[in-house]
């Protein structure tokens, strides 16, 4: 309960100094505009959620970063649409902890054991399976003599 309280009070002060140095209408905007950024990315979840688990499933991260990235990203989301400026603030700084610390194992983790070669030959395999066709040969041994 103190938290909230102390949350409440924080989101009051910023909210308040933010809007009346921007002004009301500009304040409105930013409201709207921070709540369709959230929503985008809670629409791409998906996308992001797929790419998290194939780089899991090729030990480009642990599980434990795999639930920290999904989380940070979907609470920051969240934070994103309610209304506040502070709110908006932890937000974006959820979304770019996220990004930062998927950029960061990506080239880290990438040249120690990042196994994205065997994705990239399995997918050739299987177009190289598709090109083939498959033909019975059938032989007539007619005797014509």
């Amino acid at each position: 309960m103190v938290y909230f309280l102390i949350y409440l009070f924080l989101e009051v002060l910023i909210s308040v100094n933010i809007s009346s140095a921007i002004g009301g209408l500009a304040t409105f905007f930013e409201i709207l505009a921070s709540a369709f950024v959230g929503i985008a990315i809670l629409v791409n979840f998906r996308n992001t959620l797929f790419e998290n688990m194939k780089a899991v499933s090729y030990n480009c991260i642990d599980l434990q970063e795999f639930q920290r990235l999904n989380l940070f990203t979907l609470f920051g989301a969240i934070l994103l649409i309610i209304p506040g400026f502070l709110t908006d603030i932890l937000g974006l700084l959820l979304q770019f902890s996220a990004i930062t610390s998927m950029i960061v194992n990506r080239y880290n983790v990438q040249s120690k054991s990042c196994n994205s070669s065997a994705f990239e030959d399995e997918e050739k395999l299987k177009k190289d399976k598709n090109d083939v066709i498959d033909v019975e040969i059938i032989e007539h041994n007619s005797s014509t003599k």
